[in-house]
């Protein structure tokens, strides 16, 4: 039986061999703890607190009222040591808060679990969600309250977790669907509670044989019939939203749609957990569990660690370096970010740490444009590459709107795939860069 996969994309190496027998290790944090203010899409907080406040696990740190944002919370007990701007994985300066850790791990009087939350208001879930500080965990770190809040008029049809980790190297939602799999389920079952028209769908690539079948187990044993588990073909970008609605539902929709447009809400795996952990433990949403991998880290692992924590610690954890690497990546070799250096906090959107040698990144020379048409056929979005990426080096970001150019959900396969080793992705998503700020500019004169 042929599984359900979408148009284009391409098959990179996945590489999880290095951690997907790894179970996920805990981590206390031995050094003060970093929280950036900016951690999601939308309104970045301001610091709500001081110098030299005590602060406890998920005690609200930053904070904006704006519809589209989620708190940051500690996810440790202790003392605020100073807000100041420090370096962060992207590579910027931004507004921080520093904790210095007391190590008791006191929870803030304020978290219990929801009462009867089985039976509450549902919208008392949003509420508390957002409060959680949640945001899809995926890496695009949408706050989830607002993506649980659609329109009155848009009728949500499926809710799709998101288990595909279509990312090289990346076992973090492999593990958690094999190691808080009950969580996960339920956490679905309560979210399908503000939308009971809709049907539920675990998504989860064929290379997690595991997963997959103890995820089938627990949806069997739970009772919910409105529930399943979709395998899909093995194939990248396959985690992308438009990507997998198209696969698990059929449906083709414009990019300026949202998932809500076609009746559809998607949550990551991890999204889900959470949103478990917050309504019936009523625990915030402050650790986060990373791959820390690739060929120059001594002994990769998965480890779940506080957000805030140093990257160095998690790299030191996995007995350093057994060799340099050339390249360290905040996220997967296809859309990671290249890091300046790994001395930046754990944030929200931080699923792994992907460090490489020369002899993995096979840096190679950039060639003039063949005109062989790879990027065009790998491209999911049906953009062509290699007319944006001129564009963009032209600064002709009017025609780099007019074909498309803001469309690029900056996957990598073009990039990928091209013979002349052409920075393709990266010329979108400066180009789209340089359009947002363009936009942001007119729209304050």
């Amino acid at each position: 039986m042929k599984l359900p996969s979408f148009w284009g994309g391409i098959h990179p190496p996945q590489n999880k061999e290095l951690t997907v027998s790894e179970s996920i290790v805990s981590y206390r944090p031995k050094g003060e703890l970093v929280f950036p203010m900016s951690q999601h899409i939308g309104a970045p907080c301001a610091p709500v607190v001081a110098k030299g406040d005590r602060v406890f696990v998920g005690t609200r740190l930053g904070n904006n009222d704006a519809f589209v944002s989620a708190p940051i919370l500690s996810s440790v007990s202790g003392t605020v040591k100073d807000v100041t701007m420090r370096l962060t994985p992207p590579g910027a300066f931004e507004t921080c808060v520093v904790v210095e850790d007391d190590g008791k791990n006191e929870l803030a009087p304020e978290w219990k679990p929801l009462e009867n939350y089985q039976t509450a208001d549902p919208k008392e879930y949003v509420k508390r969600i957002r409060d959680a500080g949640i945001v899809g965990f995926g890496g695009a770190t949408f706050p989830t309250a607002v993506k649980l809040s659609p329109p009155p008029d848009r009728k949500i049809r499926w809710l799709i977790v998101n288990g595909v980790e279509c990312e090289p190297y990346l076992n973090c939602d492999n593990r958690l669907m094999q190691e808080g799999t009950e969580k996960i389920v339920q956490g679905l079952a309560l979210t399908m509670r503000l939308f009971p028209e809709a049907e539920g769908v675990i998504a989860i690539e064929n290379n997690k044989p595991e997963a997959i079948a103890i995820l089938k187990d627990a949806v069997a044993k739970s009772g919910l019939n409105n529930v399943t588990v979709q395998p899909l073909a093995v194939k990248y970008p396959q985690g992308a939203e438009k990507m997998l609605i198209e696969a698990l539902t059929g449906q083709e929709f414009v990019i300026t749609a949202l998932p809500a447009d076609v009746g559809c809400i998607i949550l990551n795996v991890r999204t889900v957990y959470q949103i478990y952990s917050a309504i019936v433990e009523g625990l915030p949403a402050v650790t986060r569990v990373v791959t820390v991998t690739g060929d120059a880290v001594a002994h990769p692992k998965n480890i779940k660690a506080p957000q805030g924590t140093m990257i160095r610690e998690l790299i030191d954890l996995c007995g350093g370096f057994k060799e340099q690497p050339v390249k360290i990546l905040s996220g997967g070799p296809m859309m990671g970010l290249s890091m300046r250096s790994i001395d930046v906090p754990v944030v929200k959107g931080t699923s792994g740490i992907l460090c490489l040698t020369a002899k993995s990144a096979m840096l190679k020379p950039i060639r003039a444009c063949l005109r062989c048409g790879r990027c065009v056929e790998a491209c999911p979005m049906g953009l062509v590459p290699t007319v944006l990426e001129p564009l963009v080096r032209a600064r002709q970001y009017k025609r780099f709107e007019e074909e498309g150019g803001m469309n690029c959900i900056e996957c990598g396969s073009c990039t990928y795939m091209c013979p002349a080793n052409r920075p393709l992705t990266q010329g979108c998503r400066d180009g789209k860069a340089s359009v947002t700020a363009m936009r942001r500019k007119a729209a304050a004169k």
